[in-house]
């Protein structure tokens, strides 16, 4: 590998330090964890998601020599020496990531526009563009092309190895390719790791929007405990005719959307949502359930983002009743602090470089 301090001081010089990825909205959660596909492969379990307008921007710039730093809202800058950076840190999977790829000298810098920790994947986001932009220097360095998938593969995999638990594969992939789609994760050893299926074509993307909600609930998520938690009871042979149940759901979600079925997929939508509130009722908080019971009642679909236990709510539904939805959504976010309707455009470009 060519110096990563060289290749980076040249980069800067040119202008090439910024990359952004998309978070995401998800149904069918879980299922992108090995943990759950190699078992249930007989069943071709999918994960569907939708890559959001509300963007995660890395930017890298010079720095003292052998020093990590990394700035993110929300959290404290820390630095350290190249050699000595935790991967147990709150910014540790940033920090693993410079550590891979022996980036020092460098200051990384994250903006985010989604909330900290709103369960729309944003730490996944922010891997994918590091990743991608350290892959894009050194790849262009050698006379190689840039890969939206190497680029998703190895941050999720430096995500999993940091993280102390099993993690999905679907946010770095969303980040990674943008759009909406659905994720087939095949289970076969030596064969593809998944399948995608576009969902809704860019072309479709601004009429798809009018049938689409999302809400910050206005509290943070823990992923860790909640993941773990389903992780557990699966291993332990529990509930597994509900994540049957979860698998089946999820895939005839996918098959009603595609033919712009909405009202048929949110009932898919809710009825997964009763199998996840089912084995881990606290998935919702009292936000949550509020804003999926107004849902529920305006004919629309509704289920949390990532692993829930706080953060955001995102709804499906025909536009009349998304409108309704919209106005009632709004009135109940009051009673938060903090809790709002979050912008839902769709990202049909996922990783760029500036």
């Amino acid at each position: 590998m060519v110096s990563s301090k060289v290749t980076l001081s040249k980069t800067i010089e040119k202008g090439i330090f910024e990359a952004s990825a998309p978070c995401r909205v998800d149904m069918g959660g879980t299922l992108d964890i090995k943990t759950f596909y190699y078992p249930l492969r007989h069943l071709s379990p999918c994960t569907f998601n939708i890559a959001i307008g509300l963007r995660t921007v890395v930017s890298i710039h010079p720095f003292s020599e052998g020093m990590v730093k990394v700035s993110s809202k929300g959290f404290e800058s820390a630095e350290f020496s190249i050699d000595k950076v935790p991967f147990d840190h709150p910014l540790g999977l940033i920090f693993s990531i410079a550590s891979y790829f022996r980036a020092e000298g460098v200051h990384i810098d994250i903006k985010s526009l989604s909330p900290p920790r709103s369960a729309l994947g944003g730490s996944s986001s922010a891997a994918v563009a590091l990743v991608g932009l350290f892959l894009k220097i050194f790849e262009n360095m050698n006379g190689e092309p840039f890969s939206r998938q190497k680029a998703a593969i190895l941050a999720h995999g430096l995500e999993e190895s940091v993280a102390g638990v099993p993690c999905g594969f679907q946010d770095q992939l969303a980040a990674a390719f943008g759009g909406v789609n659905a994720w087939y994760w095949t289970g076969k050893a030596g064969g593809p790791l998944f399948k995608r299926k576009a969902v809704i074509e860019k072309s479709s993307f601004k009429e798809f929007e009018n049938h689409f909600l999302l809400a910050y609930c206005g509290i943070p998520h823990e992923s860790k405990n909640i993941n773990s938690r389903w992780v557990n009871q699966f291993i332990s042979g529990k509930y597994r005719s509900e994540w049957k149940e979860i698998v089946t759901c999820t895939k005839k979600f996918v098959e009603a959307l595609s033919l712009k079925d909405y009202k048929k997929a949110s009932e898919f939508m809710n009825r997964e949502l009763s199998f996840r509130t089912k084995m881990t009722p606290d998935v919702l908080d009292d936000m949550g359930i509020k804003l999926a019971d107004i849902a529920t009642a305006n004919n629309c679909g509704a289920r949390f983002t990532g692993a829930g236990g706080g953060g955001c709510i995102w709804a499906l539904g025909n536009a009349v009743d998304i409108g309704r939805l919209k106005e009632e959504w709004e009135e109940a976010l009051k009673e938060r602090e903090g809790a709002c309707l979050l912008d839902s455009k769709i990202d049909s470009k996922g990783i760029i470089f500036t």
